[in-house]
């Protein structure tokens, strides 16, 4: 029902406080501004090519504003909602997108033995493990992580890319320095702004589902948060997979002391 999914979505948006209402002044043309104006002083200061600052620029006759919608989750009690921010067309995307696809490769070479990209793979792995180490009282255990996306605090997810890179040992990409990329970053993730029902919004908490950066940000924070429970998953003989915000755990550790473990 319309009113039941509104209902949820306010519900949704004073329980994270991650949006700041802005009333109804649209912040776009503004934003297209700040955007190119820190670009070309990238630009200008030699710390992009030209080559990058025409990709990323905004033409402002193309760009609009972000829309947020929910989507249902009809797979959990009570038909929770997703926050999905439509922003194809919004001034920051090929930032968002460009960053991503400098990022992600890293990320995926450096989490690679504990993150999964699909189910196939998740069985494929449980089946390799249980062959060797299965038994009748093997502990189960899944865990998700409550609106990961929103709750990842900005600067955070920043730090997380920053020692992403440095246990890479990478010190720039694509001829662009680490500290550049972090600015970058740090620009796209404080600098969300949607409409929704009558009212603009900008996202002080969190990322943009829906931006491609934000995937690549919350993937690098929770292999950081992470590292205890995988170190202890080597240790103990047991698997440990993440996908996104979905944690699977198969253990012949008792259950009652891996919380302990873990920290």
């Amino acid at each position: 029902k319309l009113d039941d999914y509104k209902e949820k979505a306010r519900a949704y948006m004073n329980q994270t406080q991650a949006y700041q209402d802005l009333g109804t002044s649209n912040p776009l043309e503004s934003l297209v501004n700040k955007t190119n104006d820190f670009l070309y002083g990238l630009w200008r200061n030699k710390h992009i090519t030209q080559k990058q600052y025409e990709r990323l620029k905004v033409i402002k006759e193309q760009a609009e504003i972000a829309h947020l919608y929910f989507l249902p989750k009809a797979h959990k009690p009570k038909t929770p909602l997703r926050p999905i921010m439509a922003g194809l067309k919004s001034p920051t995307i090929a930032i968002s997108r460009w960053l991503d696809g400098l990022l992600r490769p890293v990320f995926n070479r450096l989490a690679n033995e504990t993150t999964i990209l699909n189910g196939s793979q998740l069985v494929k792995q449980i089946e390799q493990w249980s062959a060797r180490y299965l038994t009748p009282t093997t502990s189960f255990i899944t865990m998700d992580v409550t609106d990961l996306y929103t709750m990842i605090p900005q600067e955070g997810g920043i730090r997380a890319i920053s020692k992403l890179m440095e246990a890479s040992n990478i010190k720039q990409i694509d001829g662009v320095k680490k500290a550049i990329i972090l600015a970058l970053a740090r620009f796209v993730m404080t600098n969300n702004y949607f409409y929704l029902d009558g009212l603009y919004y900008k996202q002080i908490r969190g990322g943009a589902m829906g931006s491609p950066l934000t995937l690549t940000i919350a993937n690098a924070y929770m292999y950081f948060v992470e590292r205890p429970i995988s170190k202890w998953a080597i240790r103990t003989n047991s698997l440990y997979y993440r996908y996104i915000d979905d944690l699977f755990i198969m253990s012949n550790h008792p259950s009652n002391t891996q919380q302990n473990t873990w920290s």
